[in-house]
């Protein structure tokens, strides 16, 4: 959700010049620069959350209680679904698959075939408070959500049985990611504990130290070797980004300080042929800062 974090409305201003955007705030410029469009909004209020659904859509939910796909490069919509009662609070899908999913603020989560009718396809109803987190398994068969009720739970996508419920206490779950090709899955959570659950039993497989601060989000690399999670803060304190290892040693690798304020998503970046592995973390103090993830130096 680094977008939607990071903007009120989709009116997304795309460059069409190559330029690397620092930490500092400085830009170094690669190439001719060309104008930039202004794309009209796709939501009728605040987005709360955005992902990619192929690499010509994206998918967003947000405040208007609306879920639309559209293309990124024209801002086109392209489907419009209708069904949830409240705000939108997370999207996400199967890569390169015809299924979104949505959690809301109404204690749901439902399915939606791009290619179908309006309505969504599948329902699971059965968290008691708002639901935080969602997350789809790297075959599209389950998924799995998490909410402030305390709980995770696992669904099949087909039917929509719920094939496992845990509660952990004081865990208010902010934010879920499936780990590439394997069968776990990573949590962070109000309680500034960052979680591993192995979704086969749905039992927490690790937990790396509490943080100082509230964990608000995380991000696993595609290789799944790495993880990162993100740290409310205020006037300076608190607000780092820190890179976990998945491996056997489990270890805190590194920490990405520099936001003034709450950051609250993270991602890792696809590499490019000549660039050194890069992270971008946005924050509510404004910025969204890209990171070389090695050193902890801004890109």
């Amino acid at each position: 959700a680094l977008l939607g974090r990071a903007m009120g409305k989709l009116q997304s201003k795309i460059s069409f010049h190559p330029a690397k955007y620092r930490a500092d705030g400085s830009v170094e410029e690669t190439g001719p620069v060309r104008a930039s469009r202004q794309l009209g909004p796709v939501h009728t209020d605040a987005v709360a959350a955005v992902a990619a659904l192929t690499p010509d859509l994206c998918v967003s939910g947000g405040r208007d209680k609306s879920v639309a796909v559209c293309r990124w490069r024209s801002g086109a919509v392209l489907r419009r679904f209708i069904g949830h009662q409240r705000e939108v609070t997370k999207v996400t899908s199967a890569r390169d698959s015809n299924r979104v999913f949505s959690a809301s603020r109404d204690k749901t989560v439902m399915m939606w075939e791009l290619h179908r009718t309006s309505g969504p396809s599948q329902h699971f109803p059965g968290h008691d408070l708002v639901v935080t987190g969602l997350a789809v398994s790297p075959d599209a068969s389950q998924l799995c959500t998490g909410s402030r009720d305390n709980t995770v739970c696992k669904w099949d996508v087909e039917t929509g049985e719920c094939l496992g419920r845990a509660t952990i206490s004081r865990n208010l779950v902010t934010h879920l990611c499936w780990v590439p090709g394997e069968p776990y899955v990573v949590q962070t959570s109000e309680d500034k504990t960052i979680r591993v659950w192995d979704s086969r039993q749905l039992q927490v497989a690790h937990a790396f130290p509490a943080q100082r601060h509230i964990q608000t989000s995380c991000d696993v690399s595609p290789d799944a070797r790495l993880c990162l999670s993100t740290s409310s803060g205020c006037a300076g304190e608190g607000g780092e980004a820190t890179l976990w290892d998945l491996r056997q040693t489990r270890d805190r690798v590194r920490e990405y300080k520099g936001h003034f304020q709450t950051t609250t998503s993270c991602v890792f970046l696809p590499r490019g042929p000549a660039l050194a592995p890069s992270i971008a973390t946005a924050s509510h103090d404004s910025t969204v800062k890209v990171w070389e993830r090695d050193t902890g130096g801004r890109g």
